[in-house]
C-alpha cells in the first residue's frame, strides 16, 4: 500500500478501503498489536487533557518505532505533534497509529491531520472517529486528500473506552459519571456511632487515590464537606499533581464555611475548587467563596427558588467548562440522586470483609420501586483484590 507524500508501505496488500473485519489476518493482527500500543500511551493522559481528549500516537517506519506520543495535560500539546516532534525526518514515509481521528480545526494549535501529512507520512490507521462537529470526518478527509492510505476502526472498542468521557461530553452533553462505594459485606459507609474511617484497608484506599488521578473532577455534597471536612486529592507518591478539580454540589446556605476545601484552592498547585449551587445561595457567601479562589457554578433546581441544584444541570456546567469525566465520591445522598436520576455510568465498589449492621448508614437511600423488567442492568466489568478488600466495577449495560 502505497500513498503520501513521502512513498512508504503498509506490510500487505493495499486494503484502505476494506474495514478491519476483512482485513487480511495477519495485516488486522498487526495492526491491532501497534494500535495496542498507542491506546497504552492514550492512557498516560487520563484524567490531565481535559478538555480535550487522550489520544495516542505511534508512529512505526520500517519497523521501527520512530515516534510516541500522548496528549500533554492541559490538552495540548496533542499526541501526534508530539510523537512527529520525537520522530522528525523519521516521519517521512512512516505509519501512524491514531486511537482517535486527528483534528481538523485550527485552535492554539493547528490541525494535527494537516501536521500529519505536512511530515510526510504514507498511512494512517485509526481506531475511533471523533463525533466533535469540527472534526467529525474531517481529520480523516485531509488525509484521504492528500493521498494517504487509511484503515480505520482498529481495536475500536478499547480505544473508545480509553476517551468515554470525551465522547459522552460531545454526544450527551455531560462527563461520564463514576460512583465510589466503599462498603462494609452488608453496604454500610458507615458503622452505627457514625465513624467511617476506615472501613476498607489501606490497599483499597490508596487503590480510591489512583481513581481520583484518573478523572478530571471529584464530587461531593455539603454532608459529607460536614461529616469528613476531605481534601479530595491525590496522595500517592509521585501523583500528587494529578489531583482532580474539586467540586462541591450545594444545598440551601447551610455551607461549613470553615471545611478545608471551602477556605479556596489557597497558593501553589493545589486543584481548583468549584462550587455548583442552586438559587439560594447568599450574596455575601457568595461573595466571600469567590474572594477566597473559588470558582461558582449556578445549577437550576428540579423547580424555580430549589436550593439543591439539580443533577443534570450540575453535569452540564461542568461539561460547559471542559469536564469529561466525574467521580462521585460523597455521600448516599448525592449517589442515591444521580442514580434516581439515570446518571451514572459506573460503579467502582471497594467491599470489605466486615459487617457493620441494622445501625450503619446505607451506602444508598431510598429508590423508586421497579420491576425485573424495567430494572437498570449493570454488567460486572473487572474484580480484583486489594489486600483484605475487593473492588468490583460496574458498568450500566446499554
Amino acid at each position: 500500500m502505497t500513498g503520501g507524500p513521502g512513498g512508504g508501505s503498509l506490510a500487505g496488500p493495499d486494503v484502505s478501503a476494506l474495514p478491519p473485519a476483512t482485513l487480511p489476518a495477519a495485516v488486522r493482527l498487526e495492526h491491532e498489536r501497534w494500535m495496542r500500543v498507542a491506546i497504552g500511551l492514550a492512557r498516560r493522559g487520563a484524567g490531565r487533557t481535559w478538555p480535550n481528549p487522550n489520544v495516542g500516537c505511534l508512529l512505526l517506519r520500517d519497523g521501527q518505532v520512530v515516534g510516541r506520543g500522548w496528549t500533554r495535560p492541559g490538552g495540548r500539546p496533542h499526541a501526534e505533534a508530539v510523537a512527529l516532534a520525537e520522530a522528525g525526518e523519521r516521519a517521512r514515509g512512516a505509519t501512524a497509529y491514531v486511537t482517535l481521528e486527528p483534528c481538523a480545526h485550527h485552535g492554539q494549535t493547528p490541525p494535527c491531520a494537516e501536521a500529519l501529512v505536512a511530515a510526510g507520512i504514507a498511512a494512517c490507521v485509526i481506531a475511533v472517529d471523533d463525533p466533535d462537529p469540527r472534526v467529525d470526518g474531517r481529520g480523516k478527509a485531509i488525509l484521504r486528500a492528500a493521498g494517504i492510505a487509511l484503515v480505520d476502526g482498529i481495536c475500536a472498542d478499547e480505544a473508545a473506552w480509553t476517551v468515554r468521557g470525551f465522547l459522552q461530553r460531545i454526544r450527551s452533553l455531560r462527563p461520564w459519571v463514576t460512583v465510589k462505594l466503599a462498603t462494609s459485606l452488608d453496604g454500610r459507609i458507615t458503622a452505627a456511632d457514625g465513624r467511617s474511617q476506615w472501613i476498607t484497608d489501606l490497599p483499597a484506599r490508596n487503590h480510591g487515590h489512583l481513581l481520583r488521578a484518573q478523572h478530571d473532577a471529584i464530587l461531593v455534597g455539603t454532608g459529607t464537606l460536614r461529616a469528613d471536612d476531605p481534601q479530595l486529592t491525590c496522595r500517592l507518591p509521585g501523583l500528587g499533581g494529578r489531583s482532580p478539580v474539586r467540586v462541591v454540589m450545594a444545598s440551601g446556605a447551610g455551607l461549613p464555611m470553615d471545611s478545608r476545601l471551602l477556605a479556596g484552592p489557597g497558593d501553589g498547585d493545589a486543584p481548583p475548587v468549584w462550587l455548583a449551587h442552586g438559587d439560594a445561595l447568599p450574596s455575601h457567601m457568595a461573595a466571600e467563596l469567590q474572594r477566597r479562589g473559588l470558582l461558582l457554578l449556578h445549577c437550576a433546581g428540579e423547580a424555580p427558588g430549589d436550593p439543591r441544584p439539580a443533577p443534570q444541570a450540575v453535569l452540564q456546567a461542568l461539561a460547559a467548562r471542559g469536564i469529561t469525566s466525574l467521580l462521585l465520591e460523597g455521600g448516599a445522598g448525592l449517589a442515591t440522586a444521580f442514580l434516581q436520576a439515570g446518571l451514572a455510568d459506573m460503579f467502582a465498589w471497594y467491599r470489605a470483609g466486615r459487617v457493620l449492621g441494622a445501625g450503619g448508614l446505607p451506602a444508598l437511600g431510598a429508590l423508586p420501586a421497579v420491576d425485573l423488567a424495567t430494572a437498570a442492568d449493570w454488567r460486572l466489568q473487572d474484580r480484583q483484590a486489594l489486600g483484605v478488600d475487593v473492588l468490583e466495577t460496574y458498568v450500566r449495560a446499554g
